[in-house]
């Protein structure tokens, strides 16, 4: 009897603050990449799927990105100059008395 199947992980890899293209709120977006593997046993082999996306913190629309994107918006959350997605990256707002 073999056991074989599938599992699924989920990496949050950065935090952005873009203006959103569902609802047009400048909000927090989550990148996120999930990965698919293939399992033998219960143990993860190799991975069968990769996929990118973002998600709005504020109305919850993801949309989905190709790696190349979701390189470019992780290296904006660095600080790394980059070319720009979807989305334009806010300035965070700096308190008087911090």
């Amino acid at each position: 009897m073999i056991v074989f199947g599938t599992k699924g992980y989920l990496y949050q890899l950065a935090i952005l603050t873009l203006v959103c293209g569902g609802c047009g709120n400048p909000a927090a977006h989550t990148l996120r990449k999930r990965v698919t593997k293939f399992t033998l046993f219960f143990v993860p082999l190799f991975p069968i799927s990769t996929k990118y996306a973002t998600q709005c913190t504020f109305c919850g629309t993801e949309q989905k990105l190709t790696e190349e994107q979701a390189e470019q918006l992780q290296a904006q959350a660095v600080g790394t100059p980059g070319g720009q997605a979807y989305g334009q990256p806010q300035q965070p707002h700096q308190h008087p008395g911090a």
